[in-house]
């Protein structure tokens, strides 16, 4: 006999933030008017809890407990029930709960309706409601403000984990319980409830299913059932269809197909009919309303009636010519997940067998649907070596349709079952690569580490991929020795100081040369007639030897290897070899070329629903931005990127992707979003070991302190991360920081600590990977410079922005020239450089940095606003978001259009574009039009002029 686990009860509410603020309000609010809320969510999620919670924060007065229980009447008027509401808040405000509304009768909710909607403000009563959203909300309640509760996030679900078993579960078994919860609170706490104290720890299988029935329906309320045996077969066929779909919706023809084959009998349309209430009809797609539920219904039903919808479903599935699909539903036909091999052995193999040959790739299908299959030819598969490599796939499917968490449950099942080193290999690769994006800098460091060393002698071409993957995570980590060992010849070592990384460009194949020379074999030319695979094994050649020269400062020979990772990039059609090619680029300094990889990967990846590497793409492509100068379209690639990321379970990408937000906003009028992105990268970069991430932050915190005229915080934070010392910022990063110390530390009086650095800075413009760097270290000479000396500085530093281009560092520059020519009393001039940074600012939407322009404008006598032709450049009123939504509707976009292009609301953009039509006293989007292409082509113009004055003093100065 099996015991159960001791369940603590929870010692905190986990992962409610956003539910608690909202009940705050509502409860802060009562001691001077009334309000209502519903809170919704499916069952299990914590709507009683929240209930609670709310009735002992409650202090201002009684707290009443609605319900049709015994004891109570249960049919009651509106009008009698909003007189006794009404009796009980005379002398106090109170809170009236009623959880569980749903399971109310008509007439109960009806009245419960008609009295909150009839309550005042001045009755000073708050009704909070709770409801299940398994079914339709009752049209009485649907009036009221709601509240969602959406399943925990996986750090909070962890997190409500190790509080109730005191972290006393065994790693796999942690994972493998997360991934049955799926975040509901209820069904993990009823799931631990199921095991003994040897299994949760690990020292005994876990029960398969982990989640049965009898723990999905506790969790759920009990099984539905409809009012019919049609209604009942519904409900099945879409949670059976719902198996190979991962519960998403599910075409309906599809179901009424299977409906008519698994009845005889002329079976009613699903589309045509009366639903049950937890189904959801959308267009021609059906879905449960609540996930839990679905899971319930399919777990619940007998094994007969279960069999005969998967195989109604397969012929289905079959006969339109989905193989794979059919394949899963034949085998899940044959019984639950542990066929017994006495009675089934001979069909399961044959099952598994024919599984994951589809799955391999003979048959077009999803990652997640790969995924799917490998998982049930594993469970299918009596032999453990076998069944392991199974699951290894699975989990590596699984991560790329960007479902971490399942991908661990996956391999916390693989592990399970001895299985040779190829396949444990393949398991810590996939383990690695998942902690690298997600995930703590041992973790990920040392399993890919460990994935190289198993794979070296059976799958050479992995175990370089494997090592690259782990030099990716000692760079993202800032750990130059660890990267430095890890690139160098021969197989990398194991390291007892580790790192980690963000890169995770897995799937690649190649092998590295053990020769120790930097050499390659040959142009990308000759790589096409050696296959996939030797193009591949070059790649991975080449960026190693590149990386690890760059790295030793061997700059003139790592130009080379990088090149041809570049070049062989522009054939590939691979998302992984893509990204591998942008990487290069960025380390060469080659914008364009990392612009085009990045957006080829992305459009690759997105093509092949690879949804784990779209957010890997949308970082390369924000970073070139960055590098270009091109904060604008930085900040909207990151945008989407965080919201993949997000969506992904990729932490670690996110918090890459939050600084450089932090960076685009940093020279806007945003110190509220700088300081929000900052403070969320720096929590992940601190708990994960990301120095990449918080050193970008950490300079985008410092740049906006210089942009807004705090020169000594920017200075100190800034010498944090450039001054030599064990706290220097990340080592591929801490110079492009540079410059803006050094500008910080001259206004701050810092010379000599300004000089300490440019020595470095000079060295990596000599090497030609920024851009930037040549003219930016003119200007810091400039800054540094005795009078006789700056002002050559300064128009070379010009010189040097016109050749590389981008409007924020020119202008920068300009602005610093201008202040240095007015200080010297050499208004004219000044005025010129100054009205050219103003106008370089505004173009790029640098609002603080354009302020400073105006200012030192106006402390000139001149109109800080000034077209050029005498009038005022009314543009120049709008605040960056304005002027970003003002030349997006200029330009013909719809308000949702440019809603989706900034990644906002419809309703904010309706918002700023009020208060653009008020700023500008225009009254159509066609006047918006009109003004934003005279304002810009006015901006063009005169930045045109400042260019030639500039031309016009250089000369003047020379031959002065």
């Amino acid at each position: 006999m099996t015991g159960e686990t001791t369940v603590r009860t929870a010692v905190r509410i986990h992962g409610r933030s956003t539910q608690r603020k909202a009940l705050r309000a509502l409860l802060d609010e009562l001691p001077t008017h009334g309000g209502q809320l519903l809170l919704a969510g499916e069952p299990g999620l914590g709507r009683t809890t929240l209930l609670q919670w709310a009735a002992r924060s409650f202090r201002a007065g009684p707290v009443l407990h609605l319900g049709p229980g015994p004891g109570r009447a249960a049919h009651v008027t509106a009008e009698q029930l909003l007189g006794t509401l009404r009796t009980a808040t005379a002398a106090a405000p109170a809170l009236v709960c009623a959880d569980d509304v749903h399971l109310w009768d008509g007439p109960a909710r009806a009245a419960l309706g008609r009295a909150a909607r009839r309550l005042h403000t001045a009755d000073r009563v708050g009704l909070l409601l709770s409801v299940a959203s398994d079914r339709a909300v009752d049209p009485e309640l649907a009036p009221l403000p709601v509240v969602h509760l959406d399943p925990l996030a996986p750090p909070r679900a962890a997190a409500l984990l190790d509080d109730v078993t005191d972290g006393a579960a065994a790693p796999a078994v942690r994972e493998q319980l997360l991934a049955e919860a799926e975040g509901n609170p209820a069904l993990l706490l009823a799931l631990v409830r199921r095991l003994s104290p040897a299994e949760l720890r690990g020292h005994r299988p876990l029960p398969r299913p982990l989640a049965d029935a009898g723990a999905l329906a506790e969790t759920a309320g009990g099984a539905p059932s409809g009012p019919s045996d049609h209604a009942r077969d519904l409900l099945l066929t879409v949670a059976a269809a719902g198996q190979a779909e991962d519960g998403t919706d599910v075409d309906a023809g599809l179901v009424h197909d299977a409906l008519r084959r698994l009845r005889p009998a002329p079976a009613p349309d699903p589309r045509a009919e009366p639903l049950p209430e937890q189904l959801v009809l959308a267009g021609d797609r059906l879905r449960f309303r609540s996930p839990l539920v679905r899971r319930t219904v399919h777990a619940a039903a007998t094994v007969e009636r279960r069999r005969a919808v998967h195989r109604a479903l397969a012929d289905v599935w079959e006969g339109g010519g989905h193989r794979l699909t059919g394949l899963l539903h034949r085998s899940w036909s044959l019984g639950g997940p542990e066929p017994r091999p006495a009675s089934s052995d001979r069909l399961a193999a044959e099952a598994a067998d024919r599984l994951a040959a589809a799955a391999d790739g003979a048959v077009p299908a999803s990652h997640r649907l790969r995924a799917t299959a490998y998982t049930r030819a594993a469970e299918l598969t009596a032999d453990g070596a076998r069944r392991a490599e199974r699951y290894t796939a699975a989990a590596e499917q699984a991560l790329l349709a960007g479902c971490p968490e399942r991908a661990r449950s996956l391999l916390a099942a693989a592990r399970e079952h001895a299985a040779p080193a190829a396949v444990r290999g393949r398991a810590e690769l996939v383990r690695g690569v998942t902690e690298l994006r997600d995930g703590p800098v041992g973790d990920a460091h040392q399993s890919l580490l460990l994935a190289a060393s198993l794979l070296a002698t059976e799958a050479p071409a992995e175990a370089a991929n494997a090592a690259l993957a782990a030099a990716d995570a000692a760079w993202a980590a800032g750990d130059l020795a660890a990267c430095l060992a890890t690139l160098a010849p021969g197989p990398p070592p194991r390291t007892e100081n580790p790192a980690h990384g963000t890169d995770g460009t897995e799937g690649t194949e190649g092998t590295e040369g053990t020769d120790g020379t930097d050499g390659t074999d040959g142009p990308a030319a000759t790589d096409g007639a050696r296959g996939p695979a030797a193009r591949t094994a070059a790649v991975v050649r080449d960026h190693r030897v590149g990386m690890r020269a760059l790295l030793e400062g061997r700059l003139d020979r790592a130009g080379t290897p990088l090149a041809q990772v570049v070049e062989r990039g522009r054939t590939e059609e691979r998302p992984e070899a893509l990204l591998r090619s942008a990487a290069a680029a960025l380390l060469l300094g080659d914008v364009d070329a990392a612009r085009s990889g990045g957006a080829r990967a992305l459009a690759a990846a997105r093509q092949l629903g690879s949804d784990a590497l779209v957010p890997k793409a949308l970082e390369y492509l924000a970073y070139a931005e960055l590098r270009a100068g091109r904060h604008p379209q930085a900040r909207t690639h990151a945008e989407e990127g965080l919201r993949t990321a997000l969506r992904a379970g990729q932490g670690n990408t996110a918090a890459h992707h939050r600084a450089v937000l932090a960076l685009a906003a940093s020279i806007e009028e945003e110190p509220d979003v700088v300081t929000r992105h900052v403070t969320a990268a720096l929590d992940t970069a601190r708990r994960h070991g990301l120095a990449q991430a918080a050193t970008l932050a950490q300079w985008a915190a410092a740049r906006a302190d210089l942009g807004r005229g705090r020169p000594f915080d920017a200075a100190d934070r800034l010498g944090l991360l450039v001054l030599p010392g064990p706290g220097r910022g990340h080592f591929a990063v801490w110079r492009l920081v540079v410059p803006c110390f050094v500008e910080a530390a001259v206004l701050a009086s810092r010379h000599e600590d300004a000089r300490t650095v440019l020595p470095d800075f000079a060295d990596w413009a000599g090497f030609g990977a920024d851009p930037q760097a040549a003219a930016q270290l003119a200007r810091c000479h400039a800054l540094l410079a005795p009078a006789e000396h700056a002002d050559d500085l300064y128009r070379r530093a010009l010189a040097r922005h016109e050749e590389a281009g981008g409007d924020f560092e020119r202008a920068r520059t300009a602005l610093l020239y201008g202040k240095w020519l007015r200080r010297r009393r050499r208004p004219r001039e000044a005025r010129g450089r100054l009205g050219t940074a103003l106008a370089g600012f505004e173009r790029c939407g640098a609002g603080v940095w354009a302020a400073q322009a105006r200012d030192e404008l106006r402390a000139l006598g001149a109109a800080p606003h000034d077209d050029g032709a005498g009038k005022p450049n009314r543009l120049g009123r709008l605040t960056p978001q304005q002027l970003r939504i003002a030349r997006h509707v200029a330009e013909g976009a719809t308000n949702r259009e440019v809603a989706l292009a900034l990644g906002v609301s419809t309703r904010t953009v309706d918002y700023h574009l009020r208060k653009v039509f008020a700023a500008l006293g225009v009254r159509s989007r066609l006047e918006l039009a009109r003004m934003v292409g005279q304002a810009e082509q006015a901006q063009d113009a005169q930045g045109a002029r400042g260019v030639r004055r500039a031309g016009h003093h250089e000369k003047t100065g020379a031959q002065h």
